[in-house]
């Protein structure tokens, strides 16, 4: 059983960086082609290539755990790296919403697992949210830090209502595609059934 708790952990740690990789190229690859709404559509594209090492966890730490770890990493990422301090809120809840979801919501698999993804995929909204629901104090936070208006203005210009709809909207869609590439990659190259 030792044994067993010590092969989840380890698949754990595994997963957590190529999921932090994957988000490290995506958010690159975004900065380059899309500078001003970068940060908006990161939630999005990230779940659209994260899904097959979502699958990954479930089906190599099927219990309740590792996708909290995995969206926790995030959180302490966005907590120690200079963030709106509230940032890391969504990516905790998220992450530990989805796992309990996951291994105890009695439904169709396909669908539970669906949905725990999508609910997941909304964690790195972390740093986007308090753009939207408190922005004054966020940009309190950024004067703090010592930033200009330029800057100020540059982060805010994506940050519209119709800016939020676009991201909720498009993490949900990307998050739906993400976990059916992942299942297709699933059963084309480890032949599982999830």
């Amino acid at each position: 059983m030792k044994k067993l708790k010590m092969q989840e952990l380890i698949f754990t740690g595994v997963y957590t960086a190529i999921y932090f990789l994957l988000v490290s190229i995506v958010m690159v690859v975004l900065k380059v082609a899309v500078p001003v709404f970068d940060s908006l559509l990161l939630p999005a594209a990230s779940a659209l290539f994260s899904g097959i090492i979502y699958l990954l966890m479930l089906q190599k730490v099927p219990r309740f755990g590792g996708i909290s770890v995995m969206g926790g990493v995030f959180g302490l990422l966005f907590l120690v790296t200079g963030h709106f301090p509230m940032s890391f809120v969504p990516s905790f809840v998220c992450a530990i919403l989805a796992d309990f979801l996951q291994y105890n919501w009695k439904i169709n698999e396909k669908i539970r697992t669906t949905v725990t993804y999508i609910i997941f995929s909304f964690g790195l909204t972390g740093p986007l949210l308090p753009m939207w629901f408190m922005k004054n104090a966020y940009v309190d936070s950024l004067i703090r830090r010592g930033k200009d208006a330029d800057y100020i203005n540059y982060v805010f210009e994506p940050i519209t209502q119709i800016g939020f709809i676009i991201c909720v909207v498009s993490v949900i869609v990307c998050s739906i595609a993400g976990i059916y590439i992942g299942r297709k990659l699933l059963a084309k190259h480890f032949q599982t059934k999830r």
